[in-house]
């Protein structure tokens, strides 16, 4: 009688870990880890029950915009880039307007005011710019450095064209305007101390305090894109 021969497992091979296999594997791992990051924050926005009113700014590079999905995505309001320094009309400033008016967003204007031009000459091209409009949300002067201009006034004189400058566009708009700060420039001329106009101040997933005062507008994200708009956007919150 024959005995059944005995079957013996196949011993497994074990991969070896070379220092190449090692890097591969850490920096596929890297890269899933980088992916979901940045999917997170192109989706991130500040909690709405903490932040009920949320909304866009916007200029031409931007480009084409649904309005009907930015309201869906949760914008509440748009404000628009309408003008920079005296020269400078956004060209898209007529369109986002239209739009954010048919989808019935809130909307407002901005303008990027420039260190290197008069304010008078600024206010000019604002106040033909911006139509007379009593829904218009109030308007807003962005103050950053334009990098073509290398002017630095002294705080006195800033602060002397800007409220010449205000008071024009508040004229015509007959609303009090925004001071939307970046931090470099506060931090050059500590504008919140020398003009008594409601701040917005900027700073990518952590609020703001880079000011004398609180922020009542604060630019949340830089990162953040929405379907239905097809470039660059900024996603906003007031303060409650």
């Amino acid at each position: 009688m024959m005995m059944a021969s005995r079957v013996h497992p196949t011993p497994r091979r074990r991969v070896k870990l070379t220092p190449l296999r090692i890097l591969l594997a850490v920096l596929l791992g890297s890269a899933l880890i980088l992916t979901v990051l940045f999917l997170f924050v192109r989706g991130w926005t500040p909690s709405h029950s903490r932040y009920p009113m949320q909304g866009i700014s916007l200029t031409a590079e931007s480009g084409e915009v649904n309005w009907r999905m930015a309201h869906a995505a949760g914008a509440d309001f748009a404000y628009l880039l309408a003008t920079s320094g005296a020269e400078t009309r956004d060209p898209s400033f007529d369109d986002y307007l239209a739009g954010a008016k048919a989808q019935g967003l809130r909307y407002g204007p901005i303008h990027r005011y420039n260190l290197c031009r008069l304010a008078s000459e600024q206010a000019t091209r604002f106040i033909a710019t911006v139509p007379r409009d009593p829904a218009m949300l109030p308007p807003v002067v962005q103050l950053d450095f334009f990098p073509n201009c290398a002017k630095r006034p002294s705080r006195d004189t800033l602060l002397a064209e800007l409220n010449t400058f205000l008071n024009q566009i508040e004229t015509h708009s007959a609303k009090p305007a925004l001071l939307r700060v970046s931090h470099d420039f506060e931090a050059e001329y500590d504008v919140a101390s020398g003009i008594n106009r409601t701040l917005w101040l900027e700073g990518d997933f952590f609020p703001p305090d880079y000011a004398t005062r609180p922020w009542v507008m604060w630019t949340a994200s830089t990162w953040k894109r929405v379907e239905g708009i097809d470039g660059p956007l900024e996603w906003d919150v007031v303060r409650p």
